[in-house]
């Protein structure tokens, strides 16, 4: 069994920067995809970057340009690099990994809050 954990989550201030890390239990190359994810009371999970084994990545329009996802495979490790954070940006932030291989497995972590204050 995959697990993921999430750390770096917090409060920042709007326009202010926040890292969030991801540590998987085996190698991440191994992975298909692995993304985050975030979700706000109400509202459904939606997908904010996504990096493939070939270190393409991909983002979510609200956040291209301030968000930035990176892996280091050394470290089994996916980060998250949040800058110029707004107020909306404000969510649980969840880190997913999507195996290669079929059937693909989806593995989630426990979610970190992220709490931008205006």
């Amino acid at each position: 069994q995959v697990q993921l954990v999430e750390s770096g989550g917090g409060l920042v201030q709007a326009g202010g920067s926040l890292r969030v890390s991801c540590v998987a239990s085996r190698n991440i190359l191994s992975f298909n995809t692995m993304g985050w994810y975030r979700q706000t009371p109400g509202k459904q999970r939606e997908l904010v970057a996504v990096i493939d084994s070939g270190a393409r990545t991909n983002y979510e329009d609200s956040v291209k340009g301030r968000f930035t996802i990176s892996r280091d495979s050394a470290k089994n490790s996916v980060y998250l690099q949040m800058n110029s954070l707004k107020p909306e940006d404000t969510a649980v932030y969840y880190c997913n990994a999507v195996s290669s291989g079929f059937p693909r497995a989806s593995y989630w972590g426990q979610g970190t809050q992220v709490t931008v204050s205006s």
